[in-house]
C-alpha cells in the first residue's frame, strides 16, 4: 500500500514539469558566414581551404562541398 501511494506520488510529480521552451527563438551573435576569427575577416586554423570569410556565395559552396563529401550515395557512385 506504502509502495503504491510512493509511486502514485513520483507520478503526478512528473507531471508538474514546466516545459522548456525558447520563446525568444535563436539567437545569433553575427551571421555563419562572417568568420571564426577575433577580428573581422579572418579566420583561424579550423576555416576550410578555399573559403573566403565573410563570403556568403562562398560560405554557402563551402557548405554544399562538405555536405556532398559527407553524403555516402555521392561518394559511390
Amino acid at each position: 500500500m506504502l509502495g503504491a501511494l510512493a509511486s502514485g506520488a513520483m507520478l503526478l510529480a512528473a507531471c508538474g514539469e514546466k516545459p522548456q521552451t525558447n520563446a525568444e527563438g535563436v539567437k545569433y551573435d553575427a551571421v555563419p558566414w562572417s568568420g571564426t576569427g577575433t577580428q573581422a575577416n579572418t579566420g583561424t586554423v579550423f576555416t576550410a581551404p578555399g573559403w573566403k570569410v565573410g563570403d556568403k556565395a562562398s560560405w554557402e559552396q563551402q557548405i554544399k562541398t562538405r555536405s556532398n563529401g559527407q553524403n555516402e550515395y555521392t561518394r559511390t557512385n
